[in-house]
């Protein structure tokens, strides 16, 4: 499957293909948001496409992610389980949980996750 837009919950989403290339720069992460202004207002990227610095803070690469995503005024939806990241830093799960009570950027574990935020905030 490649990245489509879809409709969920009412709002349209860039639903990104699980098996399409790793985002490893911002550049990556320019090139989804460049994909949703084809009419798409959220972004949801499979957990298994991020690189592996997105999930170490230290790194300062999600932090540069999610601001090019606020900047652009696009929702960004993590999808998948990122418990053994969460499990290994204070710092990710402070993150998770900090951007999860917002707008903008959510941590959800599948689509349905997705839907019922979605569903809920409409």
């Amino acid at each position: 499957m490649a990245d489509v837009i879809q409709e969920r919950a009412g709002v349209q989403v860039l639903l990104c293909d699980p098996a399409g290339p790793s985002i490893a720069t911002t550049e990556d992460a320019l090139d989804l948001i460049g994909a949703a202004f084809l009419g798409a207002e959220m972004v949801a990227v499979p957990a298994s496409r991020l690189d592996e610095h997105f999930f170490s803070l230290g790194s300062r690469f999600a932090g540069e992610v999610m601001q090019k995503f606020v900047t652009y005024r696009l929702r960004l939806a993590v999808v998948g389980d990122i418990s053994r990241h969460l499990a290994g830093s204070s710092a990710l799960r402070a993150l998770v949980h900090e951007s999860n009570q917002a707008d903008h950027i959510w941590f959800v574990p599948d689509l349905d996750a997705l839907d019922a935020r979605l569903r809920a905030v409409a």
